[in-house]
């Protein structure tokens, strides 16, 4: 269970959460049209938003070295730099994708990063979100594999490399990744096989939430939980660019034509 705990005022204002933006996939130029069209979504919600959080897989890979990052992204980075500045909160997950995040946009822009989903307390509502990847049952073998990536020594031996091979064996392994491999259909309902779904009925079996929000799955759901919980999931970026709003009357998937 998640152990971070936000409480957050609407003032009047709304939440905004998107997910799986996957920039880097699956080349430069479409990666770069698509960065442009989530600075106009982000440009369009900034005088409604009380705060925006950025669930997961933000970019299609991201390691931080001691003094690197990754190259590009900064028509992105500075477009969330300016609305932290402007005084909208801005709060980040890591995803599978950029799981080896560390202190870059914390230390350098104030953007929180989280590595396991949190509660988020608004307006008498309780929210319960995260990036989705590993909950649930079943997808042992990415379980696994995930414990091996997020080990200390895998980040020690990862960083040896230099950014050069290390950053271009990461975007070879990520180009076998569900985002980018339109063989598998990801449109697809799983019906009682969707697991964020199961996960998020455990979960309400032994506390409430309203809403739980999730990205990973690549499919915009909204299923109920229980009478008074429902679950959302965000969708990706490449295709659909569909976000979520919550204000005080209502949550709505919505989908970004700009």
């Amino acid at each position: 269970m998640a152990e971070t705990t936000l409480d957050i005022k609407l003032n009047g204002k709304k939440l905004f959460f998107a997910s799986d933006f996957h920039l880097g996939a699956p080349n430069k130029a479409e990666s770069s049209l698509r960065e442009k069209r989530i600075i106009r979504w982000l440009d369009s919600i900034k005088k409604e938003a009380a705060a925006i959080f950025l669930v997961g897989d933000i970019f299609d890979f991201w390691f931080e070295y001691g003094t690197v990052i990754p190259k590009g992204f900064i028509p992105f980075i500075s477009k969330i730099s300016q609305l932290r500045d402007a005084g909208i909160p801005i709060y980040f997950f890591t995803g599978n994708h950029d799981l080896w995040m560390k202190d870059y946009f914390t230390e350098e822009l104030g953007i929180p990063v989280f590595f396991e989903p949190i509660h988020i307390s608004v307006e008498g509502k309780r929210l319960f979100v995260g990036h989705g990847d590993g909950l649930g049952p079943g997808d042992y073998s990415y379980k696994r594999l995930k414990k091996v990536f997020v080990h200390p020594l895998s980040k020690w031996l990862f960083k040896w490399l230099h950014p050069d091979i290390g950053i271009k064996i990461a975007h070879a392994w990520s180009g076998h990744s569900r985002i980018t491999n339109i063989e598998k259909d990801e449109n697809k309902f799983l019906g009682e096989d969707e697991w964020l779904w199961a996960y998020c009925k455990e979960i309400e079996k032994e506390t409430h939430f309203d809403y739980y929000i999730f990205g990973h799955r690549h499919l915009p759901l909204e299923l109920e939980v229980g009478e008074n919980s429902t679950y959302f999931n965000l969708g990706e970026w490449v295709s659909q660019n569909t976000y979520l709003e919550f204000d005080e009357k209502e949550v709505l998937l919505k989908t970004f034509e700009g």
